[in-house]
């Protein structure tokens, strides 16, 4: 047998000492002012802030991008699924409540591609500064007998903080307030399997991909601001599972919801995929956001000054539904 190298094996150390060398200018771009040290370390050192704080609780999430990933290798476009890691991860989070604090990612690749990493990456670093969070580390690995070629798999890891007098969990919510519905930047990062069945390889290639593999939405600043200037009662991230699985998750024992249809503008993408798959409401409704990525429960009182606040701080937003006495059903009329 020929002499083995790590190398020879399918593993390049030395591209991936360059891959870390190249990206450290990214990661510095989302440095907060409670990270101690530089990337490279074995761990990522992170001194959290208590500063008028009775209970601090950190609040967890990870997820990945799912079979986005491979529209974005149809494209060989990749800095878009790393804001959509970064947003899958702090949407859940700041639904609580919490403030997103640092970010952690995990890149599995057959074969490391430098070129495609960086674009992945500065994805992810641009998704970390739209969410105010510091990209606190990650891992990168090479595994070609697992993947196969340019084939990758992401996923992100993300801590926040918040005050326990000041979490969102919907215990407050009751029949008859209103829901507020925060427009998406159209299929963010759900249905894709659906999707790829529907579009030919072609049209994901042209326009209907350049639609398709839009980022998703990162609402952590106006959801801050809005619950830092008046009662939010429960906020839903509306991802996989659609309108259907996503709202009950929020809604205390007693209560559904009702959705209108018509109170929001639907963009064309979605009622392609309809059409395109002859599917019913209840099916397209539970598989994508139509249009919403983010659901605000308030009471009636200030529910048209909420929905002015959303607007005034870049967020489409609509009235689109209110709480009414059920069991945790979601009604879409």
């Amino acid at each position: 047998m020929a002499r083995m190298t790590y190398k020879k094996a399918g593993v390049n150390i030395d591209a991936a000492d360059r891959f870390i060398e190249r990206i450290k200018p990214l990661i510095e771009r989302t440095k907060r002012p409670e990270v101690l040290g530089g990337i490279g370390g074995f761990g990522g050192l992170f001194r959290p802030q208590f500063k008028n704080m009775e209970d601090p609780i950190l609040v967890s999430s990870t997820d990945g991008v799912g079979t986005k990933l491979l529209v974005a290798g149809i494209r060989d476009r990749y800095d878009t699924v790393g804001i959509d890691l970064v947003a899958m991860c702090v949407n859940d989070i700041v639904v609580c409540g919490a403030e997103p604090l640092f970010f952690l990612d995990y890149i599995a690749v057959g074969r490391l591609d430098e070129n495609k990493l960086y674009e992945i990456m500065t994805g992810i670093a641009e998704g970390c500064r739209q969410a105010n969070c510091a990209l606190l580390g990650g891992e990168t690995a090479e595994l070609p007998d697992m993947y196969e070629g340019g084939d990758f798999d992401l996923a992100g890891f993300c801590v926040g903080l918040v005050d326990g007098k000041r979490i969102v969990d919907g215990r407050k919510v009751k029949p008859g307030d209103r829901i507020i519905g925060l427009a998406s930047n159209g299929l963010h990062s759900n249905g894709f399997s659906l999707v790829r069945k529907i579009y030919s390889k072609k049209e994901l290639q042209g326009e209907a991909g350049r639609e398709i593999i839009k980022p998703t939405r990162i609402y952590v600043r106006p959801l801050l601001e809005a619950m830092g200037q008046m009662e939010i009662k429960a906020a839903a991230h509306i991802t996989g599972g659609g309108f259907l699985d996503n709202i009950p998750r929020v809604l205390p024992e007693g209560c559904s919801a009702r959705i209108h249809k018509g109170t929001w503008a639907v963009p064309a993408v979605f009622r392609d995929i309809q059409v395109r798959g002859e599917m019913e409401d209840a099916e397209i409704y539970r598989t994508l956001n139509m249009g919403i990525g983010m659901m605000v429960v308030c009471s009636k009182e200030i529910a048209e000054d909420a929905a002015g606040l959303f607007s005034r701080l870049g967020e489409k937003a609509a009235l689109i539904g209110e709480v009414i006495e059920g069991s945790g059903e979601v009604e879409i009329v």
